[in-house]
């Protein structure tokens, strides 16, 4: 959304739109996994990591669009790469297969979980089969991949990495007819706090909390949303998603894959345990 019209295309990453941080760690001899990172934010993340130089494994169910992530990259001139990872992240023998093929492509010190759905549904009506292929993909495989991931970081010169977690304002606050995303968006607060307690202060766990993201998800939701409720998207965009909120715009994917980049960086080592809530303001006012 821009200057007060709708925009449905989720926008294309650009090298401007993308935070570059100096940092002795981001080399492509460096290792960052990217969960979910054939589209969306996972894409944008993926991207904005090989532009500041590492070597991103990016791991995803959809090859076509990990072909994808992998194109803009190089497009971009990123000094980095982009290795595609074709995993299904509800697998636990995919997932240990995805991290042992992270850790030969350099030294693993970043991982980003990313990766992530909605069903929109009150708790009474919820499909448990739903709820569970939800909670492996947005729970379980984060809490699997951080266990994998631990011991490579540990095991650094150093010890220094970081394994950042995908929240969201709704792991701060909840609303009707979400509730397993909001169950496990609050259970990725506890698996954050647990990284940071147990890291020795080298190894930091962080989460990134943003409100509506235009991603290709979130262009279907705001069409399904707007028939469901007989509106114009337009009215979905403005006063069901943004209504809340004190800054009137959609962020874009960069936008939060740039609070990946600082939060992995030497810049961030006090934001350990804690939360980059960048969400326009929708938790922190009200009328």
């Amino acid at each position: 959304m821009t200057n007060g019209s709708t925009e449905l295309t989720p926008p294309e990453v650009t090298a401007d739109d993308v935070l570059r941080v100096p940092d002795d760690h981001f080399t492509t001899d460096t290792v960052a996994i990217v969960t979910g990172g054939g589209s969306g934010i996972g894409q944008a993340t993926s991207v904005a990591l090989a532009i500041n130089g590492l070597t991103v494994a990016a791991v995803d169910i959809d090859a076509e669009g990990l072909e994808e992530t992998v194109d803009v990259a190089m497009a971009l001139d990123a000094e980095g790469r982009v290795v595609p990872v074709e995993s299904d992240l509800t697998d636990d023998d995919a997932v240990e297969a995805a991290v042992d093929e992270a850790a030969d492509l350099g030294t693993i010190r970043y991982a980003a979980n990313i990766a992530g759905m909605q069903h929109i549904a009150s708790i009474a009506d919820f499909p448990m089969e739903t709820y569970d292929f939800m909670h492996d993909l947005m729970l379980r495989s984060p809490f699997l991949l951080s266990k994998l991931v631990i011991p490579h970081i540990e095991a650094t010169d150093d010890g220094v990495g970081a394994i950042g977690n995908m929240s969201s304002v709704h792991g701060h606050y909840a609303t009707q007819n979400k509730p397993a995303y909001i169950t496990l968006k609050h259970g990725l607060t506890g698996l954050t706090r647990a990284i940071a307690a147990e890291g020795g202060g080298s190894l930091r766990g962080f989460s990134v909390s943003v409100g509506y993201v235009l991603t290709p998800l979130m262009v279907d939701q705001i069409e399904d949303t707007a028939e469901e409720r007989g509106i114009s998207e337009q009215a979905v965009i403005e006063d069901v998603m943004l209504g809340q909120a004190r800054t009137k715009s959609m962020m874009t994917p960069a936008e939060v894959a740039n609070l990946f980049v600082f939060g992995f960086s030497s810049h961030a080592t006090q934001l350990n345990g804690g939360d980059l809530l960048w969400d326009g303001g929708y938790t922190t006012t009200y009328e």
